[in-house]
């Protein structure tokens, strides 16, 4: 869906496979920024040349905002955070933790990405368990579990009732464990289910099974 406006543009990838791309689009829509959703399909194998020409890292997301430009998931998060202080935790401690998980997860869990792909319209239950996954994974859940035990008492997201910034970190990871169906401990399904529900989430599964075929990654779409 594209909306037309005189603030900017937000441009994306597939939202079929690009975990990057929805974490950005989650806080410039969390934020309320009033912009155009570019979708330049990717091109594979290499660099996809559309997104090169506008992107100074070639890469999605990139956000053009009243004369801003922003690349890299983790700084659309804090420049939207400037204009919607709400998408970090108000309380100082929470906020730091808040941060360092994001940060944790914009640098880390790559035996994750690389075994366990963003793909939202595909099964791959049971496949993509390697070691490097699954160390992941746990790492992953107890980063869930102790956040959720400290800052989290009044809500299902990570701190509480509001799904901020860490949640849009982290929403690429629930796609995952949603598509992949690794073992998971009850608490780490209820926090995957209350992301899944969340109406901006809905809104992007819808838009990514709406897709054309022509834009299917072929590597993406066969599990291991």
């Amino acid at each position: 869906m594209t909306r037309e406006t005189q603030d900017g543009r937000l441009v994306i990838g597939n939202r079929r496979t690009s975990s990057w791309s929805l974490r950005g689009w989650l806080a410039v829509r969390l934020a309320g920024l009033a912009v155009e959703e570019l979708v330049i399909p990717f091109v594979r194998p290499g660099t996809t040349p559309g997104i090169a020409a506008v992107s100074p890292n070639g890469l999605v997301p990139y956000l053009e905002h009243q004369d801003a430009r922003v690349w890299e998931s983790l700084s659309v998060c804090e420049y939207c955070a400037e204009i919607f202080p709400d998408l970090w935790p108000q309380d100082r401690v929470a906020r730091a933790h808040a941060r360092s998980i994001a940060a944790e997860m914009h640098a880390g869990f790559r035996g994750l990405r690389q075994n366990m792909w963003m793909n939202l319209c595909r099964d791959f239950s049971g496949k993509g368990r390697t070691a490097d996954a699954l160390a992941d994974i746990a790492a992953i859940e107890k980063i869930w579990a102790d956040t959720r035990t400290k800052f989290a008492a009044d809500g299902p997201y990570l701190f509480g009732q509001t799904f901020g910034a860490a949640d849009a970190m982290f929403a690429p990871v629930v796609t995952r464990f949603l598509t992949w169906r690794p073992e998971l401990s009850s608490a780490t399904l209820a926090y995957c289910a209350a992301v899944r529900a969340h109406p901006l989430l809905e809104e992007w599964y819808r838009a990514a099974a709406a897709e054309p075929d022509a834009w299917l990654i072929a590597e993406y779409e066969t599990a291991p």
